[in-house]
């Protein structure tokens, strides 16, 4: 097996005149702690949606370890170890967090077809279930359903969610996006406890998460890549301070270009 987890050639989307994902070219070694940031609009949600499979390219490439899922669909990735989390929580309301976890289980170990069966008489499923409970902590929330959760307690709920999948390659899509100041720090520690072996893929604007989550981290601008790099590098490149500072889409938007 490759020791490339995630890779991308070359990728390029474009919707119309506009270039949104612009010949992108990205490498993610296997257990990399990887930020991808920028700007809005710099193109990074249509990046995963790439990724992910729920955007098909007009150009490029998209490989897990070594293997093209270019055409692939979202559910094949998912099989094959490719799994997301997305910006707003897609969860089941009103169902308990146990029953969610419970239904994600099963999914992962095809039972999906026979939801019907009582949980008792799968008692592995629950078992791995309520093992996630205490993992992440949420085993006091375990009957309680997802809808009268904290927001932050919902992204917890999501993560392990994804984690029941048993995924190789992990791609949080703004995980911190709408929590509270006061439960960012639960997330925080979730994160930190994922498995080492997991490659982690984080599109994230708040720089202290990126910083303290990511060892490496590529720059998307206007759907093309301007830096890639260990952090502390990127960090301290002017040109990413630039960046942030909108002196990148004040350029923009002089010269009369899209701020993709």
């Amino acid at each position: 097996m490759s020791d490339i987890a995630l890779e991308t050639k070359q990728l390029f989307k474009q919707f119309g005149a506009l270039r949104v994902t612009n010949n992108v070219s990205i490498a993610l070694s296997r257990g990399a702690r990887h930020a991808l940031i920028g700007p809005n609009g710099a193109g990074k949600s249509t990046l995963v949606g790439l990724l992910f499979g729920t955007i098909k390219p007009n150009a490029g490439t998209v490989s897990l370890f070594g293997e093209d899922i270019t055409r692939a669909s979202p559910a094949t990735r998912t099989k094959l170890g490719l799994v997301r989390t997305f910006q707003i929580t897609s969860l089941f309301a009103r169902l308990t967090v146990l029953e969610n976890l419970y239904l994600a289980v099963s999914e992962q170990r095809r039972e999906s077809f026979d939801l019907l069966r009582p949980a008792a008489r799968r008692p592995e499923t629950l078992a791995k279930a309520e093992a996630l409970l205490v993992e992440f902590r949420l085993t006091e929330f375990a009957n309680r359903d997802v809808s009268v959760l904290a927001y932050g307690q919902q992204r917890l709920v999501e993560i392990a969610l994804a984690l029941a999948l048993q995924p190789k390659v992990l791609l949080f899509d703004e995980p911190a996006a709408g929590i509270p100041s006061g439960e960012t720090r639960l997330l925080t520690d979730a994160i930190e406890r994922l498995p080492e072996d997991i490659t982690i893929l984080m599109i994230e604007h708040d720089m202290a998460l990126v910083r303290r989550f990511a060892r490496e981290a590529t720059v998307l601008v206007q759907g093309a890549v301007v830096a890639s790099g260990p952090v502390a590098e990127i960090m301290a490149s002017q040109e990413v301070r630039d960046v942030y500072l909108g002196n990148a889409a004040a350029r923009s938007a002089h010269e009369g270009r899209p701020n993709a």
